[in-house]
This record gives structure tokens, C-alpha cells and sequence, in this order.
């Protein structure tokens, strides 16, 4: 890495050096990673809060809707709030409440109570991520970047590839409170490592009275209330279903007064003019692409083994726990290594390349495919996972103005949290249709009296005479048409592979048309035969 702690810090501005820069990074690891965990244990542990709250399918989807929208219509706003009033304030007094309010949770039996407190959940959960990432640019030194930036960015791809298998551990040797209670333990650790780790700072009064309140409600509300119309539309039928459309329509008129308060007020909170840097702009296209290439590892590969291979979640999260989330340990120290030397842009197709790998290799799926079948492309994901979203972050923070670095958090977090939450609601939508549309065809070849229609129910039914003569024909025909159904969601899965794979195409052509960065804390430094040839043309190289 270019430089030392004593250079100009380029595009990223920062506080005080933390006395015990040490607690800081351990704030930085608990607090990204229990957001993602909380987050990821409720999704996959929902069908088990459903049974053990006795709620209803579509209670059960509001309460996950509420939750992560929750989150969603916060974390724009959390960097303003931290640069405002501190990250010991931002992140150490909400770590309490979250505890406690976790801790209560699995007592509740009132299911208006229980939405409540889920919001609440959310709105402190959706702190976190944020606010932890601050706390490298704030208080560490300039070597202690990269690695405080890649353990930040893995949580993603580690929280995937490992909440199947706690889920099932909670549930099957704890009990499922713990998908809560996980949270009492961890939270207060990472608010006492945010008060050892971080300075304390006065509360910014200057900011305060210019605040821009208007603006941080209008994003926060447009984009919880479209992540919420999204999420719902599958289960609802989306234009048919009048609560998707009031939530679709209130928050599209809600963004639009958003970019009309911004125009309007004199210090702007989240002006679009962030935006218009050509790099800046690209770089957040290419990670709204990456949140929903790994749609590959997040969603399709866990999805299939539980509806098709009929496995449970601790059963397909051995898959993903041992070839996608333990091998991240080898591959991030490899990845930090490759940006230390290597334009972050290179690294970034190295990733993308090994995501498009891994989703045409899914596109040769079989009904006949195991747990096992799928270790290649865990593997491959593992890779994309390690070497995407960290060198996009690096592209990012590397060409933003710090003049606007408020601004640039809102939009990137609703790039990172939105992006992922409505990309997993519109994979779900592309499931079904799918599957509905392969089950049409299939269906058109299944013509009653055809020879092959009747010989395969003639072999059916003898294997089920055994069992019983009478009811052995309707046995036949609901054996053929469970067989119908799964060839029908093997197709769907396959086209969803197919998505992930032209997603990662097309963030490949967009990685293309970003500039080389300006010079700063991240430029890499060469070695080898590319530093002796830059010192021989008289390039000074550190």
C-alpha cells in the first residue's frame, strides 16, 4: 500500500487516532457481523418463530417485512447521526437497548406487541453496520484500513454461508430463542469495545442546528416503504393487491419530495449531486450488481436443497459453512494482499469472474443433484465473496469527496442493505413465475391417453397395489404430478442461475468504464518486476 500514516489521507477524512485502536476493530467485527447474523438467523429461522409464536403465514412474512424495513428506512441517516453526535453515542447506547429489547422479545405472545418490538429491533440493528464502518476511517491508522474494510465487507458472504447451520444448532440444541438471545451476549461486548476503542466527542452543535430532519425522513420512509411493497408483492401478486400498490405509489411520491426537499434546503443532508461523479455513480451500480449476483450463494443454493433436496437448514448450511464461509479465512488475507499491489478494479473482475463461473457451472442442474454436487460452486462463490465487495469498497471511498461524505454513506447504504433485502423479494418473484411457466410447458405434454401418460400411471399404480388396489390410480397420478412440480422448480432454479450469471456479465461491462482512482491511501503499490522497471524510468515507489 502506497504511503504511510504521515501522508495525505486523499479522499477520507477521519478524527483522533483511538487510544486502544484494538477494541475499536473488535466494535468493527461484532457489530457487522451480528447485523448480518441477527438479520440472516430470522430469515432462515422464520418458519421456526412462526411455529413458536403461533402466527399465521402472513403474520409471519409482516414480521420479517417490519424488521429488516426497519433497518432500511435508518441506515441512511446513521453517518450523519455519528458525525453529529459520536460513535459512543450512535453505537454504544443503542447496543443496550438492542439487548435489552432482544431479551424480551421471546416472551412476547401479543402479536401487535411483537410487530412493535420488531420495528424497534430493526431500527436499532440498522445502526450498526453503518456507523462500525466509521469507526476504521475515524480512529485507526491508515495500515489498519484495509484489513478493518475486509473484515467488514465478508460479513456478508460469512453471515450467508453460516446462519443455515446456527439456525439449526439454536433450534435443535439450545432452543429457537436464541436466534434472539445470541444478541444479549454479543451487543453489550460491542458497546463496551465502542467505549474503549473510540475518543469521546462533543456533540457537533454547528451540524445539529442545520440539520436536515425533512430530508433523512423522506429517504428513510420511501425506501422502507418500497423495500416493504417489494417484499410483500410475491405473496400478495404484486399490482393486484391493493396494500402493494399503496406501499409501491407512497414511496415513490415520498423519493420524489426527497429530491425536491434536497433542491430546496440550504445544507442539503443527501444531495444527488454525489452522484454525478462519474466513478462514484458506477461504482454504486456495480455493488447494487453484486448484492444481487450473490442472489447465487444467498438464496439459490440453499433454496434448492430445501425445496428440492428436502433438506433442512443445518443439513444444506454443512455445505455452506465448510466450503463457503471457512475458506474465507485463506482467501481474505489473499485479497487484501492483491489490492496492497494491484488496481482494485482488477481484483473486482478477478471476483465477478469467479461469480459467473459458479452460476454457469448452476445452470447444468439436475433433479439428481446432491448437497455434495454443489461444493464446486461454493467454492467459486467463496472466492467471488472474498474478492468483490471489498475492492468495490475500496473503488468507492476511492473517489469520494470528502466535502460530501454524508451524502455518499446514505446513498451507499441504501445500495448495500436495500439492494440486497429488494433483490432477495424480486428472486423470490422470479422463482415463482418461473416455475409456474415450466409447469404450464410440462404440463402441455402430459395429454390424457397418451401411451407414455398411461404407461408411467400403469407403473405406478402397481407399485402402489401393494399398499392398497383402491386407492393405488390417484396415488399414480399425485406421484406424477409431484414429479411434474419438481422437474418445474429444477427448470426455475436453472433460469435463476442463468440471471445470476448475465447480472455478473453485466457487471463486468460496468467495471470497464470506471477511470483509474486518484491517488490516495489505497493505491497500490508495485513489486517485483513492475516496481524495478518503475524505478529504473526514475519513479520514486514506496
Amino acid at each position: 500500500m502506497a504511503g504511510n500514516d504521515d501522508v495525505d489521507r486523499g479522499p477520507i477524512s477521519r478524527g483522533g487516532i483511538a487510544p486502544r485502536p484494538l477494541f475499536a476493530v473488535a466494535a468493527v467485527l461484532l457489530g457487522s457481523f451480528l447485523a448480518n447474523f441477527d438479520s440472516r438467523l430470522t430469515t432462515v429461522g422464520l418458519p421456526d418463530l412462526r411455529g413458536a409464536f403461533s402466527l399465521s403465514f402472513d403474520e409471519g412474512a409482516w414480521l420479517s417485512t417490519a424488521g429488516i424495513g426497519s433497518q432500511i428506512f435508518i441506515a441512511p441517516a446513521v453517518a450523519w447521526l455519528a458525525t453529529v453526535f459520536g460513535l459512543r453515542r450512535v453505537l454504544g447506547i443503542p447496543s443496550l437497548v438492542y439487548a435489552a429489547v432482544s431479551a424480551i422479545i421471546p416472551f412476547v405472545h401479543d402479536y401487535p406487541t411483537l410487530l412493535v418490538l420488531s420495528v424497534a429491533h430493526g431500527l436499532l440493528l440498522g445502526t450498526f453496520v453503518p456507523a462500525t464502518l466509521m469507526i476504521v476511517f475515524r480512529n485507526l491508522p491508515i495500515r489498519w484500513w484495509l484489513p478493518a474494510i475486509a473484515l467488514y465487507s465478508i460479513r456478508v458472504g460469512f453471515a450467508l454461508d453460516t446462519s443455515s447451520s446456527l439456525v439449526g444448532f439454536y433450534v435443535d440444541h439450545l432452543g429457537w430463542q436464541w436466534l434472539y438471545w445470541q444478541s444479549v451476549v454479543i451487543a453489550p461486548l460491542m458497546g463496551l469495545m465502542v467505549y474503549l476503542g473510540t475518543p469521546s466527542e462533543p456533540v457537533n452543535r454547528a451540524l445539529l442546528r442545520e440539520a436536515d430532519w425533512g430530508g433523512m425522513l423522506l429517504l428513510g420512509a420511501a425506501v422502507g416503504m418500497i423495500y416493504a411493497g417489494l417484499d410483500q408483492g410475491n405473496r400478495l401478486d404484486w399490482l393486484g393487491n391493493g396494500t402493494v400498490m399503496a406501499l409501491l405509489a407512497a414511496g415513490a411520491v415520498l423519493f420524489v419530495a426527497f429530491l425536491v426537499n434536497e433542491s430546496l434546503v440550504r445544507q442539503p443532508w443527501a444531495h444527488v449531486n454525489v452522484l454525478f461523479s462519474r466513478n462514484i455513480g458506477l461504482s454504486l451500480v456495480v455493488i447494487l450488481l453484486y448484492t444481487l449476483t450473490s442472489l447465487s450463494n444467498s438464496s439459490l443454493v440453499p433454496n434448492f436443497l430445501g425445496n428440492v433436496g428436502l433438506l433442512r437448514p443445518e443439513q444444506s448450511g454443512i455445505l455452506l459453512l465448510t466450503y463457503g464461509a471457512l475458506p474465507m479465512f485463506v482467501l481474505v488475507p489473499i485479497s487484501i494482499w492483491l489490492l496492497r499491489h494491484f488496481d482494485a478494479r482488477t481484483v473486482t473482475v478477478l471476483g465477478f469472474a469467479c461469480f459467473a463461473a459458479a452460476n454457469l457451472w448452476g445452470t447444468q442442474l439436475t433433479h439428481d443433484w446432491a448437497r455434495e454436487d454443489f461444493i464446486g460452486i461454493v467454492l467459486l462463490q467463496a472466492v467471488g465473496q472474498s474478492t468483490t465487495l471489498l475492492p468495490l469498497i475500496i473503488i468507492a471511498l476511492s473517489n469520494s469527496d470528502p466535502s460530501r461524505a454524508t451524502s455518499f454513506a446514505a446513498y451507499i447504504q441504501i445500495m448495500r442493505l436495500g439492494g440486497a433485502e429488494i433483490g432477495v423479494a424480486l428472486m423470490g418473484t422470479w422463482l415463482r413465475v418461473r416455475e409456474q411457466v415450466h409447469s404450464f410447458y410440462i404440463g402441455q405434454n402430459l395429454l390424457v391417453g397418451d401411451v407414455d401418460v398411461v404407461r408411467i400411471l400403469k407403473r405406478l399404480s402397481d407399485h402402489f397395489a401393494a399398499h392398497g388396489a383402491g386407492s393405488a390410480p390417484a396415488r399414480a397420478v399425485g406421484t406424477l404430478a409431484s414429479f411434474v412440480a419438481r422437474e418445474a422448480n429444477v427448470l426455475a432454479y436453472i433460469d435463476g442461475f442463468w440471471l445470476c450469471f448475465w447480472l455478473a456479465m453485466a457487471a463486468l461491462g460496468f467495471i470497464a468504464l470506471i477511470t483509474r482512482a486518484p491517488p490516495g491511501p489505497f493505491t497500490p503499490a508495485p513489486f517485483g518486476f513492475a516496481k524495478m522497471l518503475l524505478r529504473k524510468c526514475g519513479v520514486q515507489v514506496t
